[in-house]
């Protein structure tokens, strides 16, 4: 070409098959992908196929059945533990590879044990409605590290900030606390509480620990933005987003959208204190963009559940922090559904304007068998999957027919999940689920205590 013009670029030239794959290389380095869940590379092909051939493999049920219903499975990082928190005040662990019971905790709590958490590959916390948090190291199953003590009502929910090595709980009393493991001996760790609201059932951390999420009984849904846990926040202290109901795409365009969802609930009602005017005031006056632990408060919408209310019961995040996914029951309890709503980042124009960071993106009405039951569902490691309770078994649930990333398929009104695959081996309901995080293997329990393997045959 002459000097100083540069030559054209073909769609075929090797320069700009280059641009385009530095431009491609970014935009998958901005949606968070690795290569071992790149699209180009079709790996989450294989990822289907194995899934979609996944059968059970083994059943672990213990012949002196004390242990009761299971009430939560958790893997350990590296997979190799698989733990399960039992009804009858025991924590079971296994070999999830040889399906070979290890270790029985028989008097790990003195009620029910509700939730487990692994702290690192060694360390793990169990927490249950005695009122108690204990941690234990895998290295010395015979006694426990140290026992938690600052809830006064049934503990139920159990985070880990790798970062700060904060343990963050939270239980029916209401309370969020904020336990430091830097600083913990045989007699406890340093406490303080960090929240509080009525109703509370179910508290997560997004992966990056930058908001928190806390469901609630009575159909709401808080989110802390900007989350700074060594901030403690009192009643009135935060400020708060105005309430308002997550969007469709029909909604956008309404302008009755912007305001709470009336519900005839008396649990409803009552929780409506949540938004003072005085707090709501207070926010009103703060210049610029959102502080830290700002207040979000969505009713998030549930098909077929525009007028009357609902308990969201269980509460998971995506494992790259797109989404969040809600397993929600009708007041009536005639009614559930599995929920996904996208993340939609960015503060609201003004101040005192709604923020809505969630949208319904893609749901599934559930077999609803087991009233009264809290049901828990995961993600897949890599976020493609959905496993859920569905009766007697589960359902593996895609956000389409070939297993995509959520990115790559969010549509412009919600959608219903694609049913993968569903597999059947108990004889009971199924309150709880999960996928190793190292092997294509899921993990089911149910009422009844047993626990079901599945992974692939070949």
């Amino acid at each position: 070409s002459p000097a100083g013009m540069e030559p054209e670029l073909s769609a075929a030239s090797p320069r700009a098959a280059t641009v385009s794959g530095l431009f491609g290389w970014l935009r998958g380095r901005c949606l968070g992908r690795s290569a071992a869940v790149d699209p180009a590379r079709d790996t989450f092909r294989a990822m289907t196929g194995l899934y979609g051939s996944i059968q059970p493999a083994d059943s672990v049920y213990l012949s002196t059945r004390t242990h009761g219903a299971v009430f939560n499975l958790e893997y350990s990082p590296d997979g190799s533990v698989l733990t399960v928190a039992c009804e009858q005040t025991e924590v079971l662990l296994f070999d999830p590879i040889s399906s070979k019971h290890i270790k029985t905790l028989s008097e790990a709590h003195e009620d029910c044990v509700n939730n487990i958490r692994f702290l690192d590959n060694r360390l793990f916390a169990t927490c249950s409605d005695d009122t108690t948090i204990a941690l234990w190291d895998l290295r010395k199953l015979n006694s426990k590290v140290c026992t938690l003590h600052g809830h006064t009502s049934w503990v139920k929910n159990i985070e880990y900030d790798t970062n700060t090595r904060l343990l963050v709980t939270s239980g029916f009393d209401g309370n969020v606390i904020i336990w430091d493991t830097n600083r913990c001996t045989e007699d406890g760790c340093p406490h303080k509480k960090f929240f509080h609201t009525r109703f509370l059932m179910r508290m997560r951390l997004t992966p990056d620990c930058s908001k928190m999420l806390i469901s609630t009984s009575s159909g709401y849904l808080l989110i802390l933005h900007d989350l700074d846990l060594n901030k403690s926040l009192e009643v009135g202290s935060y400020p708060i987003l105005r309430a308002r109901r997550t969007t469709t795409s029909s909604d956008i365009a309404s302008s009755g959208s912007s305001g709470p969802r009336a519900v005839g609930s008396p649990c409803h009602q009552s929780d409506s204190g949540l938004l003072s005017e005085k707090n709501v005031s207070r926010s009103s006056q703060r210049e610029g963009g959102s502080p830290r632990n700002s207040l979000e408060v969505l009713t998030p919408e549930v098909p077929g559940e525009r007028d009357r209310g609902n308990c969201i019961t269980s509460l998971q995040l995506h494992p790259k922090g797109w989404a969040t996914l809600l397993r929600c029951s009708s007041n009536t309890d005639d009614q559930e559904w599995t929920c996904v709503y996208e993340f939609q980042e960015g503060a609201p124009v003004r101040p005192v304007s709604p923020r809505c960071s969630l949208r319904l993106t893609h749901c599934i009405e559930e077999a609803n068998v087991g009233r009264g039951y809290i049901k828990e569902l995961c993600f897949s490691p890599d976020g493609r999957m959905i496993s859920s309770p569905h009766g007697f078994g589960i359902r593996l649930l895609g956000f389409d027919a070939h297993c995509s990333e959520l990115v790559d398929c969010l549509p412009k009104e919600a959608s219903p999940l694609r049913e993968i695959r569903s597999l059947y081996s108990h004889n009971d309901v199924v309150l709880t689920t999960k996928f190793s995080p190292t092997h294509c293997q899921i993990a089911s329990g149910c009422l009844s205590g047993r626990v079901s393997l599945y992974q692939p045959k070949f």
